[in-house]
C-alpha cells in the first residue's frame, strides 16, 4: 500500500465512522484528501492486476542463480550436494524431463550422466540429436535424501514435486520447447499430475501448458528389461516425436529395434 493512499485513508476513515453512527450534521472531508484518495486507489488498483505483479518474467541468469540457491525443501537442502539445474541448449526445440537426481547427478551437478544417462544419450543420437542440441532436466532439482544408513535412490514424493515445478515451469517458459518427452512415471506425474500406469499413457501425446508432451519409459527401466520388444516401444515414441517436430525419418531409424534391423 502507497504513502499516500494509507495518509488519504487515515485521514478519511474517521469521519466514515462518524456517518455509520449517525452524527448530524454529517461531517465533511476535505477535497484535497477526497483527491488524494482517489488518485491513490487508482495507482493501487493498475500496480495490483498489472502483469509484472500477477508473474515475473525471468531472465535465464536470474533463475539458475534463484534454483541454485533455492532453500525450500529444508530436508533436501541439508543432505544434497549441489542443486542439479539441468543442462542442454536453451533454445531447443526438444526437451527432455526426469524425475529427480541420483547419487551421480547430484554429485556431477548435471542431470543423466550415470548409466541411465548414458543410454539416453544413445537414444538422443539415434534421433539425430547431440546431449547439446536439446535441453536436458529434472522436475526435482535436488536429489532426494535417503533414510539414515540406507544408500541407494528413492522416488520423490508429490509435494517435495508439487513444490520444485514452478522452477521446471519457468525453465520451459523461457526454452520454449515444441516437444517434451517425460521419461518415465514419476516424471509425467511430477510434470502434468497423470497417475495412470505408464502403459496407458506411452505412445499418446498429452499437454504440458501447451506444449505437447510423449510419455516413455525411463532409461533405468531398459537397463533392467533388455528385450527388443521393450527397446522398439521406446523407439516408437521417439519417431513419433521426430514425425511431430518434422523430422525427416530415414528406412534405417524406422528399423531400429525390429528383427529385420540392419
Amino acid at each position: 500500500m502507497s504513502e499516500d493512499f494509507q495518509q488519504a485513508l487515515s485521514q478519511a476513515l474517521p469521519l466514515l465512522q462518524e456517518l455509520k453512527t449517525g452524527i448530524k450534521p454529517a461531517p465533511k472531508a476535505s477535497r484535497a484528501a477526497l483527491t488524494r484518495l482517489r488518485e491513490a486507489a487508482k495507482a493501487t488498483k493498475s500496480l495490483s492486476t498489472s502483469p509484472a505483479a500477477e508473474s515475473r518474467v525471468w531472465t535465464w541468469e536470474e533463475l539458475e542463480k534463484a534454483i541454485l540457491t533455492c532453500q525450500k525443501c529444508a530436508h533436501l537442502v541439508r543432505s544434497r550436494t549441489q542443486v542439479v539445474f539441468g543442462v542442454g541448449n536453451r533454445q531447443a526445440e526438444l526437451m527432455f524431463v526426469g524425475e529427480a537426481p541420483g547419487a551421480d547427478e547430484d554429485a556431477q551437478g548435471e542431470p543423466f550422466v550415470g548409466k541411465a544417462g548414458q543410454l539416453i544419450t544413445k537414444i538422443m543420437q539415434a534421433m539425430g540429436f547431440e546431449r547439446s542440441d536439446v535441453f536436458i532436466a529434472n522436475v526435482l532439482k535436488c536429489r532426494p535424501d535417503m533414510p539414515e544408513g540406507e544408500s541407494g535412490n528413492r522416488k520423490p514424493k508429490p509435494d517435495e514435486m508439487a513444490t520444485c515445478l514452478p522452477w521446471l515451469r519457468e525453465q520451459i517458459e523461457l526454452v520454449k520447447p515444441k516437444v517434451i518427452v517425460a521419461l518415465g512415471a514419476t516424471a509425467t506425474e511430477g510434470l502434468i499430475g497423470e497417475t495412470r500406469p505408464l502403459r496407458d499413457l506411452r505412445g499418446k501425446w498429452l499437454d504440458f501448458n501447451g506444449t505437447p508432451v510423449m510419455v516413455t519409459y525411463h532409461p533405468a527401466y531398459l537397463l533392467r528389461n533388455q528385450s527388443i520388444t521393450e527397446k522398439r516401444k521406446v523407439w516408437e515414441d521417439m519417431l513419433l516425436v521426430l514425425n511431430k517436430l518434422g523430422r525427416t525419418i530415414t528406412p534405417k531409424q524406422q528399423k531400429y529395434f525390429t528383427l529385420t534391423a540392419e
